[in-house]
């Protein structure tokens, strides 16, 4: 048996959570939210409504948007998208550690 749980960030609605943090992590790979949005097995419009719902919430922008042209387009983490992203990495790996700790006190 193990225990299973999920974790996000609201502000008036969803803010953050595992959805957007994979597209963040996809962006930083590829370069483009269309990328990770297919990598994700998800709509560019969809994945386009988390994010702007995510910045809404958090109160600043987590990704760079760089419209298409002869260089053609793309998207990239911010400063404070990447700060925020690890601060989330960091924050989930504790909530696991404290989690599988108060499971095994209580169930051995």
């Amino acid at each position: 048996m193990k225990v299973v749980y999920k974790i996000w960030f609201e502000n008036e609605g969803k803010a953050f959570g595992d959805g957007p943090y994979l597209l963040l992590k996809g962006i930083e790979k590829t370069g483009s939210l269309h990328q990770a949005a297919l990598g994700m097995e998800m709509s560019y419009q969809k994945a386009w409504n988390i994010i702007n719902a995510s910045e809404k919430r958090l109160g600043f922008n987590i990704i760079e948007r760089r419209v298409g042209g002869a260089s053609g387009g793309g998207s990239n983490l911010t400063d404070s998208g990447k700060v925020f992203m690890n601060k989330y990495e960091q924050f989930k790996e504790d909530i696991h550690i404290a989690v599988e700790e108060i499971y095994r006190k209580h169930f051995g």
